[in-house]
């Protein structure tokens, strides 16, 4: 095996690398073995062997080389030419697009990466009612008369902070669970007058407990057992 198992662990860490020196190392041993006549079948097989190998690096990492590998003939002399050549062009395309296949290439881990994290997931219709109801709950707390400035300011911060971490993947759902304490101490101090106020956390609430309960893979339509206190005084 031409390329040894150290070599092909480099060209995992680094493909693009990797990929440059395969081809440097195929065409500086080409030349080694170069007699100046006829092809001879070493050499014909050590260019199969690379081909494949290069061949393999850009089909595994996705990357964006438009060089095809050529298919074989019958012909050795023919085969070793269009080898020879698709190494060249590959190293070229490698030497001018290096930085570019870079940025692709750790773009492409970092998102193998991300779907590899556990996060809870929005649907799109749930992420969007969230928003809508976390601009009304804003809207209805600036207009609240009977409730004191500084709690009234202490919960409308709690919602820019909840609006702006608000994304379709998140890694936990505290701050929505924070919302059920908020709405008691609002139903505590309004009463009836919370009721639109305490019914938007509670399906801000219920949207968090589905999304939740959807990726701990619970029976569909488990009921949610903090909003219990809350819809009792309700």
């Amino acid at each position: 095996m031409f390329f040894e198992e150290s070599f092909i662990e480099k060209v995992e860490d680094d493909p693009i690398l990797g990929l440059h020196e395969a081809c440097n190392l195929i065409l500086s041993r080409l030349d080694e073995l170069d007699n100046g006549e006829e092809w001879t079948d070493e050499e014909h097989e050590l260019l199969w062997e690379a081909s494949a190998f290069i061949n393999i690096i850009i089909d595994n990492f996705d990357l964006t080389i438009a060089v095809e590998l050529p298919q074989p003939t019958g012909n050795l002399s023919d085969n070793c030419h269009s080898l020879r050549d698709y190494i060249q062009e590959v190293q070229s395309a490698v030497g001018d697009q290096a930085v570019l296949l870079k940025v692709e290439t750790y773009s492409n881990r970092y998102k193998n990466a991300f779907k590899n994290t556990f996060a809870y997931e929005f649907s799109k219709g749930d992420f969007e009612r969230v928003q809508e109801l976390i601009n009304e709950l804003r809207a209805q707390i600036s207009t609240l008369e009977d409730l004191e400035p500084s709690h009234k300011q202490r919960l409308l911060k709690r919602l820019e902070k909840l609006q702006s971490e608000l994304h379709k993947r998140v890694s936990d759902l505290d701050r929505f669970w924070g919302l059920i304490g908020d709405a008691g101490v609002v139903l505590g101090k309004l009463g009836a007058d919370a009721k639109p106020i305490v019914d938007r956390i509670k399906e801000i609430a219920e949207i968090a407990w589905n999304t939740q309960s959807r990726a701990e893979e619970l029976p569909s339509n488990s009921p949610n057992p903090m909003l219990g206190n809350t819809e009792e005084r309700t």
